[in-house]
């Protein structure tokens, strides 16, 4: 694991950044979970996190079926890609894309704004 610098995880997926020479590709964010794998720029984890936010996991909390439902589509920031999810994998998917974006804005505010 030499090769990547990981910036967030849960036990449904991981995050994080490939290593090239020894430094970060932190142009594009590699997101792992279920059989799933999506390289995103920094702009397009944001635009996930609102498509999740807005979704509302498909209105599944309100929902008396929620816990029997099998699948509804959750969106992409890349238009041609659906997923197919339940309401416990919306919620796993939503904490790893959070997680990931709380990790990104902490790494640039300590290597932009904590230099002395």
């Amino acid at each position: 694991m030499k090769d990547i610098q990981q910036l967030y995880y849960n036990t449904f997926g991981v995050s994080f950044y490939w290593i090239k020479e020894g430094k970060p590709l932190s142009r594009r964010i590699q997101v792992v979970f279920k059989d799933t794998g999506m390289y995103l720029t920094a702009e397009q984890v944001v635009e996930f996190a609102d498509i999740i936010k807005n979704c509302g996991g498909g209105n599944c909390a309100s929902c008396s079926m929620s816990k029997c439902c099998r699948k509804f589509l959750l969106k992409t920031p890349v238009p041609e890609i659906d997923l197919a999810v339940d309401y416990n994998e919306f919620l796993q998917i939503k904490d790893l894309i959070d997680g990931t974006l709380f990790k990104i804005d902490l790494f640039n505010y300590l290597s932009k704004e904590c230099l002395n």
